[in-house]
């Protein structure tokens, strides 16, 4: 009987393996969210050392309270849970000694491949510009943390909102009003810059064969 390689066993039956003593088992399940994790860390945080020692924090948890993960949920829910809060945390201590910081987001998350199809439309036809991928990620960022948290979890990570719900520890119409909210304020700023842009450079919007699907949904 061949032994399904590890890349090919599921989620629980890797806690599963690990609950019985493999290391191995518990290292593929941070290999397969670890990226996951730290760019959400990134992109709540805002701050690419925080984000690092967040994704520490994350394991390390993890590693301790594998054991109390009852399977309710996807695994990768209840991982999301605790990077959240793993990063609320971060913050609220970063607000007790310093301002937080207005830098602009590290790149590498890939935005455009990233963000679900709610957001805006992704076609072949439509390639996104380093310039346009650079001011949706300037707005993420403006965000007001508990927007950010929901528009980052639904519509970039694709969690439906019943478990952003649950990670986030509010109600399922609280997580569709502060969603419907991030959204609106992000197409109130992409206007801005499209509108500034078709001004300063018509060439550039000449290479846009159709709007982005935030320029007109309602």
């Amino acid at each position: 009987m061949n032994v399904p390689h590890l890349a090919e066993v599921s989620d629980n039956d890797l806690i599963e393996q690990f609950l019985q003593g493999s290391e191995e088992s518990f290292e593929e399940l941070i290999s397969r969210y670890e990226t996951k994790a730290y760019n959400l860390a990134m992109r709540l945080t805002r701050n690419e050392d925080d984000a690092e020692e967040v994704l520490q924090d994350v394991f390390v948890t993890l590693y301790r309270k594998l054991k109390s993960f009852e399977g309710k949920s996807a695994f990768s829910s209840w991982l999301y849970r605790i990077t959240a809060n793993a990063s609320f945390m971060k913050l609220r201590k970063r607000k007790n000694k310093v301002m937080l910081s207005l830098d602009d987001l590290q790149p590498g998350m890939r935005l455009h491949e990233a963000v679900d199809q709610t957001f805006y439309a992704r076609t072949d036809s439509m390639v996104l510009s380093k310039e346009l991928r650079a001011a949706i990620e300037s707005a993420i960022d403006r965000l007001p943390e508990d927007y950010r948290a929901v528009f980052l979890l639904r519509d970039m990570n694709g969690l439906p909102n019943k478990e952003v719900a649950e990670i986030l520890d509010i109600s399922v119409p609280a997580v569709k009003s502060r969603l419907h909210r991030s959204r609106m304020m992000l197409r109130r700023r992409l206007r801005r810059w499209y509108e500034m842009v078709r001004e300063s450079e018509p060439d550039f919007i000449a290479t846009q064969q159709r709007h982005p699907a935030w320029w007109t949904a309602a």
